[in-house]
């Protein structure tokens, strides 16, 4: 199969697909920052700018889209598929239509399905119907794969011989996850505080291109021994599936900040390689697991012309096994400085949510930390 990756950003979809077996012919990324990382790391590769003048593309049988999802988040101005950026998915109907493609692959946040009550997932299912489309999405979280908490919508659309809901509803497995106050290393927004922190054991929060104050997107670690850091770029690449290094081609572009927003609005690549196998090889969907499609649109769904039905299906097709968070980073990342800390317990301690050993443990590090070890986050 062939490939044509629109808002390919970084490249996740394509080293996923790839690994698969799945070439991508043409990539399509507008971002500065996002174009530096495909030209140094898929140099045999065209890459076209603006999907808005996008017209002469190879023959492909799938296009894949992490299409921009700043109007269907929850931190944006939530104007869904009528806003400039998110409204830009259309282009990738027009080219469906250009190109005739057999299937379609999309990606974007969860909070599409409950926007508007689910405004833009009922536009997107419509037009792939009006076209003829048999489609499937389902919300898969990246702790499948990876020791991040990242749940994102897939959805997958043919014409073809090939089923959505065998590609997506094939696979589920349990995840032994520990979310409590124990004893073992969290990660948490330490930009946030007044709203939900994130706070997840094990694993770190979404890793995302901004906060509500403004600043990075790099989550906070408490480790086990008590001590916080925010972790380093390297391993931000690492928790999105990616090497370390690989946004380094960018770096000239605004440094680490540029790098860090790069790496978040990236597809996590185990994931996309998992969507990537079951198209070439289709596993088989058990339809006792379907049910009534009632009027919110639920975490997994499938339908095509006339026909339309929920899922009861977790967000985790697979659980890989791995060591605890503390031992997959790998660089000693940066405390978080006496200041940051102030700043977040500030915020925390105003927030109903807020736990009072959670907040013990960040008071500890505080306490720990002196001038000479205060090193801005």
């Amino acid at each position: 199969m062939k490939a044509l990756s629109l808002f390919a950003g970084i490249g996740g979809f394509d080293i996923g697909f790839g690994a698969a077996g799945i070439q991508t012919e043409l990539l399509c990324e507008n971002a500065p920052c996002p174009r530096d990382v495909l030209l140094a790391q898929f140099p045999d590769v065209p890459i076209h700018g603006d999907i808005e003048d996008l017209e002469k593309v190879p023959a492909i049988d799938v296009i894949c889209a992490g299409f921009p999802c700043q109007d269907l988040s929850l931190t944006g101005p939530k104007k869904g598929l009528e806003g400039h950026r998110s409204g830009l998915v259309s282009h990738v109907f027009r080219l469906l239509d250009s190109t005739r493609a057999p299937v379609l692959v999309l990606e974007n946040v969860a909070f599409m399905l409950k926007l508007a009550g689910g405004s833009a997932m009922a536009r997107l299912v419509a037009e792939l119907e009006e076209r003829g489309y048999r489609w499937a999405y389902r919300v898969v979280d990246a702790r499948a794969f990876l020791p991040q908490r990242r749940e994102r919508v897939i959805l997958v659309a043919s014409r073809g011989d090939i089923e959505p809901r065998d590609v997506l509803f094939a696979d589920e497995a349990s995840a032994p996850l520990i979310d409590g106050p124990e004893a073992g290393p969290h990660g948490f927004y330490w930009t946030e505080g007044r709203n939900g922190i994130g706070l997840i054991s094990n694993a770190v929060p979404t890793l995302k291109s901004g906060s509500t104050i403004g600043l990075g997107s790099a989550p906070a670690i408490l480790k086990s021994d008590g001590v916080i850091v925010t972790p380093d770029i390297r391993d931000a690449e690492r928790l999105q599936g990616f090497m370390e290094g690989w946004t380094s081609a960018a770096a000239h572009r605004g440094g680490e900040a540029a790098r860090w927003r790069a790496v978040g609005n990236a597809i996590c690549v185990p994931v996309a390689g998992w969507v990537a196998g079951r198209l070439l090889q289709p596993g088989a969907f058990d339809v006792a697991r379907s049910r009534a499609l009632g009027e919110k649109w639920p975490s997994a769904a499938y339908g095509g012309p006339g026909q339309r039905h929920g899922v009861s299906i977790s967000h985790y097709p697979h659980w890989v096994e791995r060591d605890q968070l503390d031992r997959f980073i790998r660089h000693p990342g940066h405390l978080l400085s006496a200041r940051a800390t102030k700043g977040f317990l500030s915020r925390v301690t105003q927030s109903r949510s807020s736990r009072p050993d959670f907040i013990a443990k960040i008071q500890n590090h505080l306490t720990r930390m002196s001038p000479a070890k205060d090193i801005a986050a």
